[in-house]
Parts: structure tokens; sequence; C-alpha cells
């Protein structure tokens, strides 16, 4: 399984698991758990979640997934704007912890920019980290002048990770957000990064699916996989995708598969305003 470095440099898989609206429906349950339970054993170990996905009920889900096996798994999930006050991001944690069914959680996330100020947010966090109920925290769906803005504010420095759409289709983060990052060895976690409705029936990853024998989507995850320091969460509640989604990890493009993508979905040559979903 590839990886990439956290800045403590500690690795994780670049390939993970998303759950969004995963939970939601109980007579989807029994398949979700075996979808995730099948990552895991395919070496997928790193499994993002919220307490907004389903008002807390993904949580669950992931919960008894990886009971029996949570050492096996990099646990993340993500907390809302309004529980990002001193008082409210422990009382978060302590319910998304009960949820989970543990007594750490490995990355924890402000799922996005807030009227709570920074400076309270971290120095909440970092309590938690004191204290051992989280590892590592981070943030989702920051742009790069909130970036700039979390890193001026005392403890900033230490977010390791920013959780961003980002795929063949929307790939304005590469032209300010992916550099900024990159200078301080900094992964960003890319969520979405197959969405169907959008590049599924794209001929140029047609062209590339025929002549490899794979799917189209096979190939839009290849893509971002191959992006360094890239971590891709696609969401699969089914056994089939997650293997074929496996598979796509195994899958090297060659240079000129990955220019005719670029020509197909050309990188930004201007700043964009972040994308979310």
């Amino acid at each position: 399984m590839r990886t990439a470095s956290l800045p403590t440099g500690e690795t994780v898989p670049a390939l993970g698991l998303g759950t969004w609206r995963m939970g939601e429906r109980g007579g989807d349950r029994r398949e979700e758990l075996a979808a995730l339970r099948l990552g895991l054993d395919l070496g997928m170990t790193l499994v993002d979640t919220a307490e907004m996905y389903g008002d807390g009920r993904s949580e669950e889900l992931v919960g008894e997934a990886i009971a029996g096996r949570r050492d096996e798994v990099f646990l993340v999930t993500k907390f809302y704007p309004h529980n990002a006050s001193r008082a409210g991001v422990p009382a978060a944690c302590a319910r998304s912890l009960k949820r989970l069914g543990t007594d750490r959680i490995d990355l924890y996330l402000l799922h996005w920019p807030g009227a709570v100020p920074l400076a309270e947010t971290v120095t909440a966090l970092e309590r938690l980290k004191s204290a051992g109920h989280i590892r590592h925290w981070g943030v989702s769906n920051f742009d790069t002048d909130d970036m700039d803005e979390l890193s001026a504010v005392p403890g900033g420095e230490g977010c390791a990770t920013d959780q961003v759409l980002y795929n063949l289709g929307r790939r304005g983060i590469e032209f300010d957000l992916l550099p900024w990052a990159g200078r301080r060895s900094m992964p960003v976690m890319a969520y979405t990064p197959l969405e169907p409705d959008r590049l599924a029936a794209k001929p140029a990853l047609q062209k590339i699916a025929d002549a490899r024998g794979v799917a189209p989507l096979q190939v839009a995850l290849a893509w971002v996989l191959g992006r360094p320091q890239v971590i891709a969460i696609p969401k699969a509640s089914r056994t089939a995708h997650v293997r074929q989604n496996r598979a796509a990890h195994d899958l090297e493009l060659t240079e000129d598969e990955r220019a005719a993508l670029d020509q197909a979905f050309p990188p930004p040559t201007r700043k964009r305003a972040l994308e979310m979903l």
C-alpha cells in the first residue's frame, strides 16, 4: 500500500475508506459493514467519518466495523464548526469517541471554517492531544488564505492535514493549496476523488480504461493516487466497489496517459475559489 507522510513523519495509507452517507439507512448496514471490513482486510486501514454524517450514525457504523481491530486502523473524524469552541471541541470529541467505541481518535478535523476564532479551536485541540484523546488534528475545506490564518495563530503549525474536494474534474487546489501544503510537508486528503456523475462518461477516461481493461473510475482514482502526498478517501458501500478501488491502487498510469488526461482535464492556470460538496 502506498503511503503519505504526516508532518510528524508518521506514515498513513494513501488510499482509505470514506463513509459519507453511510450508516443512514438500516437496510444497507450489513453490506456497508462488509465493505468496511473488506477494506481493512485489503490494507485500506485509514477510515474517515464525521459527526455530521448521518447525525453520528456513520461513526456508529465505523465503530462496529473496527471493533476488535482498532489498533489496525488510522481513524479520522470531523467536528462541526459550531462545536469548535473551547468547551465545544472536547464535548464533541467525547460524543464521537462514544459512538466510535474507542478511547482515541488518530486525526480530528474541523469540518469547515466557522465563526469561532481559530486560536480558541487550536487551544482546545492541543488540550485534547495532551490528554491522549486525539493523536493529530487538522482541518477540512480550508482554502489557502484560511491555512495562512491558521498558521499565524499560536499552535497553528500543528495542523496535520487539510481535507478538500479534489479529483480530475476539480483541480483548482493545484494552483496554490497543494504547493502550500507541499512546502510544509503536509499531506492533502482528497474527498470525493471519483465523483461518478461528473467523470464516469468522459471519453478520455474511457479510452484509457478500454486500453487497460479497467473501469473509467479506476483510471480516475489511479490519477489521484499518483499525486505525491495526496490521500484519497473514496466512499465504497459495496464490497465490489471496495475491490475496484483497491485494484485502482495498483494501476500506474504512464506519462502519455497522464498527458492525455491533462489535455482533457486541464490543470488550473489561475487561482480558483476552493470548491466544496
